[in-house]
């Protein structure tokens, strides 16, 4: 088998375009392009690594932004003229600040709109909202409010809200159920804030126990002394 590189059919200028997408929510971030050089630094450092065609230059993700991008696969199509990177994004992919590049649809009157963010832009956009919530006064802020009232009230209050939530469960009322997992949800948000832990890492977390059996992973945590 020939080395990766020289299975890329290069274009004129020894270029291939890559595409970037988040290995968790399937969703497209960016388009870039690669030469030798910078497919062979990705393939080694784990990092997404790219050729700057208005700067004549290879160019790590992230290296000036912090918006890195981690590689968990690279993949080649049926034609050998693009490659694929399933990566995990340390940050918003595009320069303007958006999680993805493609941020713009074709609308009915003709002209390009702005979508709406995906769930896992939600997340760490709520993330963010609470980690500066730590500074907001306490009487101007319900979850500054919480902050201050101490990790138990956090607890208890997340506890309302599941119980809030199996109540809501045993009804008929789909609007009432997603009502109801909006607050625990948000809640839990709450108190990984509260202990330092982004929603990003719960995240990680899930995408670890992709094609693993659920009885399996509860038995190797219990193996590991975890409940």
């Amino acid at each position: 088998m020939s080395a990766l590189p020289d299975a890329v059919k290069w274009n004129a200028d020894g270029l291939v375009a890559a595409i970037v997408q988040d290995a968790l929510s399937g969703r497209v971030l960016m388009q870039a392009w690669m030469d030798r050089e910078a497919l062979s630094l990705t393939l080694s450092s784990g990092q997404a690594c790219f050729w700057s065609r208005s700067r004549g230059e290879i160019w790590i993700k992230g290296a000036t932004s912090g918006n890195t991008q981690t590689v968990r696969e690279v993949r080649l199509d049926c034609d050998g003229d693009a490659i694929l990177l399933l990566v995990e994004p340390a940050g918003p992919a595009c320069h303007t600040g958006a999680e993805s590049c493609f941020f713009q649809r074709a609308g009915s009157s003709g002209e390009w709109q702005s979508t709406e963010p995906a769930v896992t832009g939600v997340l760490a956009a709520l993330g963010e909202i609470l980690e500066q919530r730590k500074l907001a006064p306490p009487d101007e802020s319900y979850v500054a409010g919480l902050y201050a009232s101490g990790r138990e009230k956090i607890l208890r209050k997340l506890g309302e809200e599941a119980v809030e939530t199996l109540l809501a469960g045993q009804s008929a009322d789909a609007g009432e159920l997603a009502h109801e997992v909006a607050d625990l949800w948000f809640h839990s948000l709450v108190l990984l804030a509260d202990a330092g832990v982004t929603p990003q890492t719960v995240l990680n977390e899930l995408a670890t126990r992709f094609g693993v059996s659920g009885l399996v992973e509860k038995a190797a945590r219990t193996a590991a002394g975890e409940s």
